[in-house]
């Protein structure tokens, strides 16, 4: 099975080797046929530390990394 890769904004890095990605969708409501924008924040890993705050980048699922990380950075 292949692995998904998402698109997203870093939100948070604060913490070590860690970032959070914020990854929006967008769809059409199936009634109302109105899109509709929702999120969802990912943990990830960042080996080197070098993503801010802002920066958009790719993320690849992984084996876990820890009790919250299951994805990796790719690139920016």
């Amino acid at each position: 099975m292949p692995k998904r890769i998402l698109q997203g904004v870093v939100i948070s890095d604060l913490n070590s080797q860690t970032v959070t990605v914020s990854v929006e969708r967008r769809f059409k409501h199936p009634v109302l046929q109105k899109t509709i924008r929702r999120s969802k924040n990912y943990r990830a890993h960042d080996e080197a530390n070098s993503f801010k705050v802002g920066d958009i980048v790719r993320i690849i699922e992984c084996a876990p990394k820890s009790k919250t990380k299951r994805w990796e950075v790719l690139e920016a």
